[in-house]
């Protein structure tokens, strides 16, 4: 508790600017929703300036896509990773995130120069010959230089940006929060576990503020694609990389988004679109390891039709059970099969109750609009972005895994058919499909599978009696428990406290009606306007005590 009271302190500057900045795009009911405002000054103040009402005139989608950009690098990034979730949210909302641009002016040289100095522990260009003190690239968490070794080697050193790591976890601690109070708060947002999503970009984030991370999700991908000629990953030079810099190979070629100059330089567009798709569903389906954002800006094409691919500061995992998976519901799409998709979306849904009859009929109307249409004319993104949301219509979320795999999937696509107009993800997809099914139900495989299964089974049933024996001892000495996990059981208490207390005041006030009137027809006594007093009196309080419930009533009922 008292770490938790510390850390509200030391954000509370930065929540004080994160309340300032939602009300200012007409978002202070979320505010108010979520109780931000309390215990800190001055936003009650806020909550109740004059409305602008240009801001106000906006679709949310927009204002919060407006305040997440005022907000800085933490909640554009979260923005970005909150566009590949179309099974939580509409497509305008999707289409708004989508936007969400990492615009961030570049830190002079000569305030990174003291930091290069520190980390590398010498003058930088002791190691570095012509180190281009103007960068070519500019992110929120790193910038990009230019540089030569000693040997003549050119290479970029790609540096995070100084002071940025207490920032983004002071943003992340409070974005944890908030997706706490979001499931408190809200009973149709608990579903889709907020808090776990922003455990799980807290997480991805932490990864990439380490460079050296990044430097060894490269060196993984160079070993994955050894001996695949068409295949560049810049090599690292881990003499000089570390947690702040990554220095690495620089490969020149041309931009993911130079097609032009590419084709007039004698590149082959169809043989570079074939090859980027082979590269992207080897890394999905075959190594389990994939680069998760491959658009124009993280490709180059060189010389002999290769493909390079940079910045792996975002990579997506898949287990075994996960591409089995995969494999299933792609292998479905692929041929059209009805059953499959449910059945995979079944799985994903897991306790969750769903109305199946409903689900198949939604899923036979989505193949209806496919059957009999050329494979030419399909675009298979559309049809992952058509299955993620049917499953948003039926309160099927996801697992987080899989968004950063359908965002790397339709994100291909798109990149492929900008090199080739006839490109088709279909006929590259099925030899891995293929590949996966026939290694999935191998001998080999089936009997590894079945040896696991049968330790497992043998483990379970070993040591079945020693659980029935610690069961029945528990039970003899009253330690048998059960505990019960109920969410918001102390709001519903206070629910329950509340709707007594007023139903006690209700009581009360008609026992005081009764009480008067009765008395009121007692002659003698004092009396005043020709009435008993305490009659009087007795009215009097009824009459206070109803006016408190039904202000009581109707206050309760706005705040809800």
């Amino acid at each position: 508790m008292l770490k938790e009271t510390y850390t509200v302190v030391r954000d509370l500057p930065r929540v004080r600017e994160i309340i300032a900045v939602l009300v200012r795009h007409g978002l202070g009911n979320l505010v108010q929703r979520l109780g931000l405002n309390k215990g800190v000054e001055r936003a009650g103040d806020l909550l109740h300036l004059p409305g602008n009402h240009e801001v106000e005139a906006l679709e949310p989608a927009v204002r919060v896509r407006r305040a997440l950009e005022e907000l800085g690098p933490t909640f554009i990034k979260f923005g970005q990773v909150l566009a590949t979730r179309s099974d939580l949210f509409p497509p305008e909302w999707i289409a708004e995130f989508a936007r969400l641009q990492n615009n961030v002016p570049s830190t002079p040289f000569a305030e990174l120069l003291p930091e290069l100095t520190d980390i590398l522990g010498c003058d930088p260009h002791a190691i570095f010959v012509d180190l281009d003190p103007q960068p070519i690239g500019s992110a929120s968490i790193a910038q990009v230089h230019r540089a030569r070794l000693q040997d003549g080697s050119e290479v970029i050193l790609k540096m995070r940006r100084p002071g940025i790591v207490p920032k983004i976890e002071a943003d992340l601690r409070i974005l944890r929060q908030i997706a706490v109070l979001m499931e408190f708060e809200f009973a149709d947002a608990r579903r889709y576990q907020p808090a776990k999503i922003a455990d799980e970009f807290a997480k991805s984030l932490r990864r990439e503020l380490n460079l050296s991370s990044e430097a060894r999700n490269m060196e993984r991908f160079s070993r994955n694609f050894a001996g695949h000629d068409g295949i560049v990953i810049p090599k690292i030079h881990w003499e000089y990389t570390s947690e702040r810099l990554n220095v690495q190979t620089y490969v020149g070629g041309f931009a993911g988004n130079e097609l032009e100059a590419a084709a007039a330089a004698g590149l082959d567009c169809r043989v570079l679109a074939a090859r980027g798709a082979d590269a992207v569903l080897k890394m999905v389906l075959i190594d389990g390891y994939f680069h998760a954002d491959p658009h124009p800006g993280n490709v180059k094409y060189l010389e002999g039709n290769q493909i390079a691919f940079l910045d792996f500061g975002m990579v997506g995992r898949l287990p075994h059970p996960r591409r089995d998976q995969i494999v299933d519901l792609l292998a479905a799409l692929a041929q059209r099969d009805e059953h499959g998709i449910r059945d995979v979306l079944l799985e994903w849904a897991g306790d969750v109750v769903v109305d199946e009859e409903k689900l198949a009929a939604d899923i036979a109307d989505f193949m209806f609009n496919y059957e009999n249409l050329p494979l030419k004319d399909i675009s298979f993104g559309t049809m992952l972005n058509e299955v993620t949301q049917i499953s948003r219509e039926h309160e099927l979320s996801l697992p987080p895994d899989l968004t950063l795999l359908f965002k790397a999937l339709v994100t291909l696509e798109g990149l492929g058919r900008q090199l080739d107009p006839d490109f088709q993800m279909v006929p590259h997809l099925t030899p891995f499909v293929k590949q996966v099914l026939i290694a999935r139900y191998s001998p080999d495989s089936l009997l590894k599978k079945g040896k696991g299964s049968l330790l497992d089974a043998l483990q379970l049933v070993s040591g079945l009696p020693r659980d029935i024996g610690k069961l029945i001892r528990q039970a003899r000495r009253g330690q048998l428990r059960v505990d019960l996990d109920l969410k918001r059981l102390d709001h519903f208490g206070a629910q329950i406290n509340r709707s007594a207390n007023r139903l006690t005041m209700g009581i009360v006030t008609a026992a005081l009606i009764v009480g008067s009137s009765i008395v009121l027809t007692i002659k003698g006594g004092p009396t005043l306007f020709g009435m008993h007093v305490l009659g009087l009196l007795g009215f009097l309080l009824a009459t206070f005590n109803a006016v408190w419930l039904v202000m009581a009533i109707w206050v309760s009922g706005k705040r809800e």
